[in-house]
Protein backbone atom coordinates (compact mmCIF):
# COMPACT_ATOMS: atom_id res chain seq x y z
CA UNK A 1 0.00 0.00 0.00
CA UNK A 2 1.38 3.41 -1.01
CA UNK A 3 2.08 6.00 1.65
CA UNK A 4 -0.39 8.86 1.93
CA UNK A 5 1.50 11.89 0.66
CA UNK A 6 -1.50 14.22 0.70
CA UNK A 7 -0.86 17.65 2.09
CA UNK A 8 -2.27 21.14 2.08
CA UNK A 9 -1.19 24.24 0.20
CA UNK A 10 -1.76 27.95 0.41
CA UNK A 11 -3.02 28.84 -3.05
CA UNK A 12 -4.70 31.66 -4.92
CA UNK A 13 -8.12 30.59 -6.24
CA UNK A 14 -10.83 32.40 -8.18
CA UNK A 15 -14.54 31.54 -8.05
CA UNK A 16 -15.62 34.06 -10.69
CA UNK A 17 -13.90 35.92 -13.49
CA UNK A 18 -13.30 39.62 -13.02
CA UNK A 19 -10.90 42.17 -11.61
CA UNK A 20 -8.05 41.65 -9.12
CA UNK A 21 -10.57 41.49 -6.29
CA UNK A 22 -11.58 37.94 -7.35
CA UNK A 23 -8.18 36.59 -6.27
CA UNK A 24 -8.56 34.77 -2.95
CA UNK A 25 -5.88 33.07 -0.85
CA UNK A 26 -7.25 29.70 0.27
CA UNK A 27 -6.04 26.44 1.78
CA UNK A 28 -6.46 23.50 -0.61
CA UNK A 29 -5.67 19.81 -0.46
CA UNK A 30 -2.76 18.47 -2.50
CA UNK A 31 -3.06 14.70 -3.07
CA UNK A 32 -0.19 12.33 -3.69
CA UNK A 33 1.16 12.76 -7.23
CA UNK A 34 -0.39 10.71 -10.02
CA UNK A 35 1.88 8.23 -11.79
CA UNK A 36 3.02 10.85 -14.32
CA UNK A 37 3.31 13.78 -11.88
CA UNK A 38 5.73 15.25 -9.37
CA UNK A 39 4.90 17.24 -6.25
CA UNK A 40 6.86 20.47 -5.96
CA UNK A 41 7.45 22.54 -2.83
CA UNK A 42 7.59 25.90 -4.55
CA UNK A 43 10.03 28.65 -3.67
CA UNK A 44 9.16 31.32 -6.27
CA UNK A 45 6.35 31.84 -8.78
CA UNK A 46 6.24 33.92 -11.95
CA UNK A 47 3.57 36.47 -12.88
CA UNK A 48 2.67 36.86 -16.55
CA UNK A 49 0.12 38.78 -18.60
CA UNK A 50 -1.60 35.53 -19.53
CA UNK A 51 -2.55 35.24 -15.84
CA UNK A 52 -4.67 38.37 -16.28
CA UNK A 53 -6.36 36.88 -19.36
CA UNK A 54 -7.28 33.81 -17.31
CA UNK A 55 -8.48 35.90 -14.38
CA UNK A 56 -10.77 38.06 -16.52
CA UNK A 57 -12.08 35.18 -18.61
CA UNK A 58 -10.54 36.34 -21.89
CA UNK A 59 -9.01 32.88 -21.82
CA UNK A 60 -11.93 31.02 -20.19
CA UNK A 61 -11.46 28.08 -17.83
CA UNK A 62 -13.94 26.13 -15.75
CA UNK A 63 -14.49 27.71 -12.34
CA UNK A 64 -13.26 27.59 -9.66
CA UNK A 65 -9.60 27.47 -10.65
CA UNK A 66 -6.14 28.65 -9.71
CA UNK A 67 -3.80 30.87 -11.69
CA UNK A 68 -0.27 30.79 -12.97
CA UNK A 69 1.88 28.61 -15.21
CA UNK A 70 5.45 29.20 -14.01
CA UNK A 71 7.42 28.43 -10.83
CA UNK A 72 10.54 26.89 -9.33
CA UNK A 73 11.17 24.75 -6.27
CA UNK A 74 12.10 21.29 -4.99
CA UNK A 75 10.61 17.91 -5.88
CA UNK A 76 9.17 16.33 -2.72
CA UNK A 77 7.34 13.35 -4.26
CA UNK A 78 7.52 11.49 -7.57
CA UNK A 79 4.87 9.49 -9.43
CA UNK A 80 5.59 5.87 -10.26
CA UNK A 81 6.11 6.42 -14.00
CA UNK A 82 8.49 9.39 -13.66
CA UNK A 83 12.11 8.56 -14.53
CA UNK A 84 13.88 11.84 -15.24
CA UNK A 85 13.28 13.41 -11.82
CA UNK A 86 13.71 12.34 -8.21
CA UNK A 87 12.97 13.68 -4.74
CA UNK A 88 15.27 16.55 -3.83
CA UNK A 89 15.81 17.76 -7.42
CA UNK A 90 15.82 21.51 -7.95
CA UNK A 91 13.33 22.10 -10.77
CA UNK A 92 11.38 24.70 -12.69
CA UNK A 93 8.58 24.85 -15.21
CA UNK A 94 7.17 27.48 -17.53
CA UNK A 95 4.09 25.77 -18.84
CA UNK A 96 1.74 23.78 -16.67
CA UNK A 97 -1.95 23.39 -15.95
CA UNK A 98 -3.36 26.40 -14.12
CA UNK A 99 -2.37 26.56 -10.48
CA UNK A 100 1.19 27.82 -10.06
CA UNK A 101 0.08 30.42 -7.49
CA UNK A 102 0.63 27.99 -4.60
CA UNK A 103 3.35 26.91 -2.20
CA UNK A 104 2.82 23.20 -2.96
CA UNK A 105 1.36 21.54 -6.06
CA UNK A 106 1.42 18.61 -8.45
CA UNK A 107 2.70 19.16 -11.98
CA UNK A 108 2.88 16.81 -14.99
CA UNK A 109 6.49 15.62 -14.99
CA UNK A 110 6.91 16.13 -18.75
CA UNK A 111 6.55 19.89 -18.19
CA UNK A 112 9.23 20.05 -15.49
CA UNK A 113 12.94 20.57 -16.15
CA UNK A 114 16.00 20.25 -13.93
CA UNK A 115 17.38 23.55 -12.73
CA UNK A 116 21.15 24.14 -12.77
CA UNK A 117 22.66 24.93 -9.37
CA UNK A 118 23.96 28.22 -10.79
CA UNK A 119 20.40 29.56 -11.30
CA UNK A 120 18.40 30.64 -8.24
CA UNK A 121 14.74 29.79 -7.67
CA UNK A 122 13.81 33.48 -8.02
CA UNK A 123 15.61 33.80 -11.33
CA UNK A 124 14.10 30.56 -12.63
CA UNK A 125 10.57 31.67 -11.75
CA UNK A 126 11.24 34.96 -13.49
CA UNK A 127 12.51 33.48 -16.75
CA UNK A 128 10.90 30.12 -17.42
CA UNK A 129 7.74 31.16 -19.25
CA UNK A 130 9.20 34.44 -20.47
CA UNK A 131 12.52 32.87 -21.46
CA UNK A 132 10.95 29.88 -23.20
CA UNK A 133 8.66 32.35 -24.98
CA UNK A 134 11.69 34.31 -26.18
CA UNK A 135 13.33 31.04 -27.22
CA UNK A 136 10.50 29.86 -29.42
CA UNK A 137 9.91 33.34 -30.87
CA UNK A 138 13.53 34.11 -31.78
CA UNK A 139 14.83 30.59 -32.41
CA UNK A 140 11.88 28.58 -33.74
CA UNK A 141 8.90 30.65 -34.89
CA UNK A 142 11.31 32.74 -36.97
CA UNK A 143 14.94 31.77 -36.61
CA UNK A 144 16.74 35.10 -36.42
CA UNK A 145 20.16 35.27 -38.05
CA UNK A 146 23.16 37.45 -37.32
CA UNK A 147 22.89 40.81 -39.05
CA UNK A 148 19.10 40.84 -39.31
CA UNK A 149 16.92 43.59 -37.85
CA UNK A 150 13.61 43.03 -36.05
CA UNK A 151 11.00 44.93 -34.03
CA UNK A 152 9.92 43.81 -30.57
CA UNK A 153 7.06 45.63 -28.86
CA UNK A 154 7.11 46.23 -25.08
CA UNK A 155 10.87 45.77 -25.02
CA UNK A 156 11.16 46.80 -21.36
CA UNK A 157 8.77 44.09 -20.17
CA UNK A 158 9.61 40.63 -18.87
CA UNK A 159 9.78 38.90 -22.25
CA UNK A 160 11.12 42.01 -23.93
CA UNK A 161 14.23 42.37 -21.77
CA UNK A 162 15.11 38.72 -22.35
CA UNK A 163 14.53 39.16 -26.09
CA UNK A 164 16.77 42.24 -26.15
CA UNK A 165 19.64 40.32 -24.60
CA UNK A 166 19.08 37.20 -26.69
CA UNK A 167 19.06 39.27 -29.88
CA UNK A 168 22.32 40.94 -28.88
CA UNK A 169 23.89 37.52 -28.24
CA UNK A 170 22.80 36.45 -31.74
CA UNK A 171 24.19 39.58 -33.39
CA UNK A 172 20.67 40.76 -34.28
CA UNK A 173 19.64 44.41 -34.33
CA UNK A 174 16.52 44.56 -32.20
CA UNK A 175 14.41 47.70 -32.36
CA UNK A 176 12.28 47.91 -29.24
CA UNK A 177 9.24 49.97 -28.37
CA UNK A 178 8.39 51.31 -24.91
CA UNK A 179 6.07 53.87 -23.33
CA UNK A 180 8.53 56.21 -21.61
CA UNK A 181 12.06 57.53 -21.74
CA UNK A 182 12.93 55.47 -18.66
CA UNK A 183 11.69 52.23 -20.21
CA UNK A 184 13.45 53.05 -23.48
CA UNK A 185 16.70 53.52 -21.58
CA UNK A 186 16.21 50.19 -19.79
CA UNK A 187 15.65 48.30 -23.05
CA UNK A 188 18.72 49.95 -24.56
CA UNK A 189 20.78 49.01 -21.51
CA UNK A 190 19.78 45.37 -21.93
CA UNK A 191 20.68 45.06 -25.57
CA UNK A 192 18.19 46.78 -27.83
CA UNK A 193 19.92 48.31 -30.85
CA UNK A 194 17.45 51.20 -30.97
CA UNK A 195 14.30 51.98 -28.96
CA UNK A 196 11.20 53.92 -30.02
CA UNK A 197 9.10 55.79 -27.46
CA UNK A 198 5.66 55.10 -28.90
CA UNK A 199 4.08 57.75 -26.66
CA UNK A 200 5.77 60.49 -28.70
CA UNK A 201 7.13 58.90 -31.88
CA UNK A 202 5.51 57.28 -34.90
CA UNK A 203 6.78 53.70 -34.75
CA UNK A 204 6.32 52.81 -38.43
CA UNK A 205 7.97 56.02 -39.63
CA UNK A 206 10.90 55.54 -37.26
CA UNK A 207 11.37 51.92 -38.39
CA UNK A 208 11.41 53.10 -41.99
CA UNK A 209 14.15 55.60 -41.10
CA UNK A 210 16.23 53.12 -39.09
CA UNK A 211 16.15 50.55 -41.89
CA UNK A 212 16.74 53.06 -44.71
CA UNK A 213 13.37 52.13 -46.16
CA UNK A 214 13.93 48.36 -46.19
CA UNK A 215 11.64 47.69 -43.22
CA UNK A 216 11.71 44.32 -41.43
CA UNK A 217 11.50 40.58 -42.12
CA UNK A 218 9.70 39.88 -38.83
CA UNK A 219 7.85 41.80 -36.09
CA UNK A 220 7.13 40.37 -32.63
CA UNK A 221 3.95 41.84 -31.15
CA UNK A 222 2.66 40.89 -27.71
CA UNK A 223 0.55 44.04 -27.35
CA UNK A 224 -2.27 43.11 -29.72
CA UNK A 225 -5.08 45.40 -30.80
CA UNK A 226 -3.34 48.76 -30.32
CA UNK A 227 -0.24 47.87 -32.33
CA UNK A 228 -1.64 45.53 -35.01
CA UNK A 229 -1.74 48.02 -37.90
CA UNK A 230 1.54 49.64 -36.91
CA UNK A 231 3.25 46.26 -36.87
CA UNK A 232 1.98 45.40 -40.35
CA UNK A 233 3.29 48.75 -41.61
CA UNK A 234 6.79 47.86 -40.37
CA UNK A 235 7.08 44.68 -42.44
CA UNK A 236 8.79 44.27 -45.76
CA UNK A 237 7.05 42.30 -48.53
CA UNK A 238 6.53 38.66 -47.51
CA UNK A 239 7.47 39.56 -43.94
CA UNK A 240 6.17 37.66 -40.92
CA UNK A 241 3.89 39.18 -38.30
CA UNK A 242 4.19 37.22 -35.03
CA UNK A 243 1.23 38.18 -32.83
CA UNK A 244 1.85 36.40 -29.52
CA UNK A 245 -0.13 38.38 -26.94
CA UNK A 246 -3.09 40.65 -26.18
CA UNK A 247 -1.87 43.19 -23.62
CA UNK A 248 -4.10 45.89 -25.16
CA UNK A 249 -6.90 43.51 -26.16
CA UNK A 250 -7.30 40.79 -28.79
CA UNK A 251 -6.82 41.43 -32.49
CA UNK A 252 -10.19 41.00 -34.18
CA UNK A 253 -11.56 41.22 -37.71
CA UNK A 254 -8.33 40.35 -39.50
CA UNK A 255 -8.65 41.37 -43.13
CA UNK A 256 -6.76 38.95 -45.37
CA UNK A 257 -6.90 41.36 -48.30
CA UNK A 258 -4.93 43.83 -46.17
CA UNK A 259 -2.08 41.33 -45.90
CA UNK A 260 -2.07 41.10 -49.67
CA UNK A 261 -2.07 44.87 -50.11
CA UNK A 262 0.79 45.37 -47.69
CA UNK A 263 3.10 42.94 -49.48
CA UNK A 264 1.85 39.34 -49.30
CA UNK A 265 2.49 39.28 -45.57
CA UNK A 266 2.45 36.21 -43.35
CA UNK A 267 0.79 36.17 -39.92
CA UNK A 268 1.06 33.64 -37.12
CA UNK A 269 -0.57 33.49 -33.69
CA UNK A 270 1.72 31.02 -31.88
CA UNK A 271 1.71 29.54 -28.40
CA UNK A 272 4.51 27.97 -26.40
CA UNK A 273 2.92 24.54 -26.10
CA UNK A 274 3.12 23.91 -29.84
CA UNK A 275 6.88 24.58 -29.84
CA UNK A 276 7.81 22.52 -26.77
CA UNK A 277 5.28 19.66 -26.90
CA UNK A 278 7.44 17.00 -25.18
CA UNK A 279 9.71 16.76 -22.16
CA UNK A 280 12.70 16.47 -24.49
CA UNK A 281 11.86 19.62 -26.48
CA UNK A 282 11.06 21.48 -23.26
CA UNK A 283 14.39 20.53 -21.70
CA UNK A 284 16.29 21.41 -24.90
CA UNK A 285 14.72 24.87 -25.06
CA UNK A 286 15.34 25.41 -21.34
CA UNK A 287 18.97 24.28 -21.66
CA UNK A 288 19.56 26.87 -24.39
CA UNK A 289 18.05 29.52 -22.13
CA UNK A 290 19.96 28.37 -19.05
CA UNK A 291 23.29 28.42 -20.93
CA UNK A 292 22.83 32.07 -21.85
CA UNK A 293 21.93 32.92 -18.25
CA UNK A 294 24.84 31.02 -16.72
CA UNK A 295 27.40 32.54 -19.11
CA UNK A 296 26.08 36.05 -18.45
CA UNK A 297 24.65 36.81 -21.88
CA UNK A 298 21.16 37.04 -20.36
CA UNK A 299 20.82 38.82 -17.04
CA UNK A 300 17.59 38.11 -15.19
CA UNK A 301 15.77 41.35 -14.41
CA UNK A 302 13.32 41.07 -11.49
CA UNK A 303 11.67 44.44 -11.12
CA UNK A 304 9.09 43.53 -8.48
CA UNK A 305 8.57 40.92 -5.76
CA UNK A 306 5.26 40.29 -4.00
CA UNK A 307 4.02 37.93 -1.31
CA UNK A 308 1.44 35.42 -2.53
CA UNK A 309 -1.31 37.07 -0.48
CA UNK A 310 -0.65 40.32 -2.40
CA UNK A 311 -1.54 38.78 -5.77
CA UNK A 312 -4.26 41.39 -6.43
CA UNK A 313 -1.77 44.22 -5.97
CA UNK A 314 0.65 42.49 -8.32
CA UNK A 315 -2.03 42.12 -11.00
CA UNK A 316 -2.93 45.79 -10.70
CA UNK A 317 0.70 46.82 -11.17
CA UNK A 318 1.16 44.61 -14.23
CA UNK A 319 -2.11 45.65 -15.89
CA UNK A 320 -1.32 49.31 -15.20
CA UNK A 321 2.06 48.97 -16.97
CA UNK A 322 3.79 50.02 -13.75
CA UNK A 323 6.27 47.16 -13.87
CA UNK A 324 9.63 46.62 -15.53
CA UNK A 325 11.30 43.30 -16.12
CA UNK A 326 9.81 40.28 -14.39
CA UNK A 327 7.47 40.14 -11.41
CA UNK A 328 7.55 37.16 -9.04
CA UNK A 329 5.82 35.90 -5.91
CA UNK A 330 8.22 34.69 -3.25
CA UNK A 331 7.41 31.98 -0.71
CA UNK A 332 8.85 32.32 2.80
Amino acid sequence: MEADLSNQARAIQINSHGGPEVLKLETIDVPAPAQNEVTIRQKAIGLNFIDIYCRTGLYPNALPHGLGFEAAGDVVAVGSDVTHLKEGDRVAYGQSPLGAYADLRNVPAKQVVKLPDAISYDDAAAIMLKGLTAQYLLRQCYRLKEGETTLFHAAAGGVGLIACQWARALGVKLIGTASSAEKCALAKEYGAWEVIDYSRENVAERVYELTAGKKLPVVYDGVGKDTWMTSLDCLQPRGLMVSFGNASGPVEGVNLALLNNKGSLYVTRPKLGDYVPTQETMQAAADELFELVVNGQIKVVIGQRFALEDAAQAHEALAGRKTTGATIFTID
